[in-house]
């Protein structure tokens, strides 16, 4: 995978001058070259005048990309799916006005100290607990767990039948991958009682080693050391991990909403069925991120036009049934209308977040929080690779809890 090739997709034709804008996007199972050419070539084509650049970061952690390129004075004019932390408090972001944000659904989602860097134009549920449906027969599971004591029975008779009982990936650099169990313990046990949770911690009213976190922490840990998780699993790529699944590897699989789609356009030899990760009491708790879309750079070579093309980028139609129907999107848009002939595995997925709205369970996804409610520069990464001490059991949950205030206080310094 290049990091400086352009898309090859041609400008708009018109007599003004082209102005080039580079893009910064990544590039996933789901999201290949070939999406994200014709994605541009959508967008382009409403904006007379610009021509797109494409580069692609060399693995999907495209903020790390994005920081190296800044470090070297090459932050591209715009950028898809970069967190905003850090970018813009230095300014290095343009803001986008209300009367720009005014067709996304939640138009302050991701805002820092008042103002918003990144377009909100999609919102994912993370995690899902997608499973295969032939292992949960065949180890005498007759229902999905709505508690997590049902979880961990589902668990214990799925090792009892000789299956894995949930896949983690991590290995390489994407150790981001590791993160959605406790993404989904975190939901329950800690941002359920406290959704402001990580507003709190800036201000040092909670720690990670508070009672609530540790126990969201612990729970990961006790997965792994019955057995639960695959520890060998960490060494996977994110990639390897979705293909571990596929192949039968593992029962569960905590991923985000994005896998949605991708379990519906390449079907395993296997039905695939999802439930929200379960609270204790199976009350419903609903783990979302709302945001994700582009940022423009404030040195851009034309600010005003980047951010015209960012806006046509994330409001075409088009756009957003490719993402739909490529990585399982829920689009932020106002009035927006998903394709009628989506997969059961997508609609089911929906399902869940519609579910959460209704019974407003939403809360914040831990570590995929953008704007002021959002952990600091770096601490999401260093959260990540913690986890597989956690999870290979080199770290009690109260060391990964004492690791990450002590994380906290060096990158708030």
């Amino acid at each position: 995978m290049g990091t400086q090739e352009p898309s090859g997709v041609p400008a708009s034709s018109g007599a003004a001058a082209e102005v080039e804008l580079s893009f910064l996007v990544f590039e996933t199972p789901n999201l290949n070259a070939a999406f994200w050419d014709a994605a541009i070539a959508r967008a382009t084509a409403k904006v007379p005048g610009v021509k797109i650049k494409k580069l692609v970061t060399p693995n999907v952690d495209r903020t790390a990309y994005a920081k190296q390129l800044d470090a070297a004075g090459n932050l591209p004019d715009i950028l898809q799916s970069v967190n905003p932390a850090g970018f813009a408090e230095a300014g290095k972001l343009a803001p986008f006005t209300p009367e720009e944000l005014a067709n996304f659904t939640a138009p302050a989602a991701g805002a820092i100290d008042g103002k918003v860097y990144q377009l909100p134009y999609n919102t994912q549920v993370i995690p899902v607990v997608y499973y295969n449906k032939d292992q949960f027969s065949k180890a005498g599971i007759t229902a999905t767990p709505t508690t997590y004591p049902e979880l961990l029975d589902a668990s214990a008779k799925l090792k009892k039948a000789g299956f894995t009982a949930m896949i983690v990936s991590g290995g390489g650099a994407d150790t981001w991958a590791d993160m959605y169990p406790l993404t989904g313990t975190v939901a329950t046990d800690v941002y359920k009682k406290t959704p402001d949770w990580l507003v709190q911690r800036r201000t040092g009213a909670v720690k990670f080693g508070d009672p609530d976190f540790v126990k969201a922490a612990g729970k990961i840990a006790d997965l792994a050391r019955n057995g639960y998780i695959d520890k060998a699993g960490l060494s996977r790529s994110y990639a390897d991990g979705e293909q571990a699944f596929r192949d039968g590897k593992g029962a569960m699989y905590p991923m985000g909403s994005w896998f949605a789609t991708s379990a519906d356009n390449n079907k395993p030899g296997f039905e695939i069925g999802a439930f929200p990760w379960p609270s204790d009491d199976g009350s419903p708790v609903t783990p979302t991120f709302t945001g994700g879309g582009t940022l423009v750079s404030s040195s851009a070579k034309n600010v005003e036009l980047a951010k015209k093309w960012a806006l046509a980028f994330d409001e075409d139609k088009e756009n957003n049934d490719a993402f739909v129907k490529a990585d399982g999107s829920i689009p932020a848009i106002k009035g927006y209308v998903p394709p009628t002939d989506m997969g059961p595995v997508y609609q089911a997925t929906v399902a869940i977040y519609d579910q959460g709205m209704k019974d407003g369970s939403i809360v914040n996804a831990f570590s995929q929080e953008a704007g002021d409610a959002s952990l600091p520069p770096g601490l999401a990464d260093a959260t990540a690779l913690a986890v597989q001490d956690l999870i290979t059991g080199k770290k009690t949950a109260e060391e990964f809890a004492a690791y990450l205030d002590e994380q906290y206080a060096k990158a708030t310094q």
